[in-house]
């Protein structure tokens, strides 16, 4: 049967989701305690595969297996072999034509800039330190320009390896709750980096360096070098991975707690 299941963790001491020979992985502490519950090797299929020290609270995946387990027995079981960093939130019997990559109708990623001359302390890793004081007013403009579907090469890395650098951005959001300032971004689906080059230019806008319109233009240059620094991994999550209703995949992300999420 396929199971479907949705995973939180803290990406900051791992080397990315992708297993990797000599480096800690969130797929190989996953695979490994979902084998130890199903007694069988697992092989799991993400939705997105999140970049080293990148977050996740509501990740999706399926996996294939002729263990019978309850959900129960799929969440409980998992989390007992799981590192403390990890935990598997939800797990049911899905039709098998789901597929957690391939299904997903959207991506949501939050990506939280703590914004004060001293850097953090209790929050460092799970926030991203600007001292530069932003104004959010042109990084709100700025957004808009780049808000539908475009050829986002100005946003994606290098090694990229998407077939295509087009995607829907459907949502671009700025705003500031007192120190912080969040970036709230929605998309079909998202190229390699592109969140945190997205971030990297309305930082640029909103510390003066640039004006709202150099958003259109590194769009418009489809260059990656037109686009400035890559923001760092440290405060961006994967919020939700969307699906139809009639896949039965819960949104688990909603009221997360964190300094004005919500």
């Amino acid at each position: 049967m396929r199971i479907a299941a949705i995973l939180e963790y803290d990406g900051s001491a791992f080397s990315g989701w992708q297993r990797q020979e000599q480096a800690r992985s969130v797929q190989a502490a996953v695979e490994a305690a979902l084998s130890k519950v199903a007694d069988q090797p697992i092989h799991v299929t993400v939705a997105g595969r999140t970049d080293a020290g990148v977050h996740a609270l509501a990740q999706a995946l399926h996996f294939d297996t002729s263990a019978m387990r309850s959900e129960y027995s799929w969440v409980r079981g998992t989390n007992t072999h799981l590192p403390p960093d990890v935990a598997l939130l939800w797990a049911a019997p899905v039709d098998e034509g789901f597929h957690a990559r391939y299904s997903a109708t959207g991506r949501h990623y939050h990506y939280i800039i703590l914004n004060r001359p001293v850097r953090p302390t209790y929050l460092a890793r799970r926030v991203t330190h600007e001292y530069r004081l932003l104004d959010v007013a042109p990084m709100q403009a700025a957004a808009k320009h780049l808000i539908g579907e475009h050829d986002f090469t100005s946003f994606r890395a290098i090694e990229c390896q998407a077939k295509s650098p087009v995607r829907v951005l459907r949502a671009l959001e700025v705003q500031r709750h007192g120190e912080f300032v969040h970036i709230r971004a929605h998309a079909n689906a998202f190229l390699h980096h592109m969140v945190r080059n997205l971030a990297g230019v309305l930082m640029t806008i909103g510390a003066g360096e640039r004006e709202p319109g150099w958003a259109r233009e590194v769009l418009e240059a489809r260059d990656r070098r037109a686009g400035g620094v890559t923001a760092s991994p440290d405060g961006l999550y994967l919020a939700s991975v969307t699906y139809p209703a009639a896949a039965g995949i819960p949104d688990l992300a909603r009221g997360m707690a964190f300094p004005d999420m919500n």
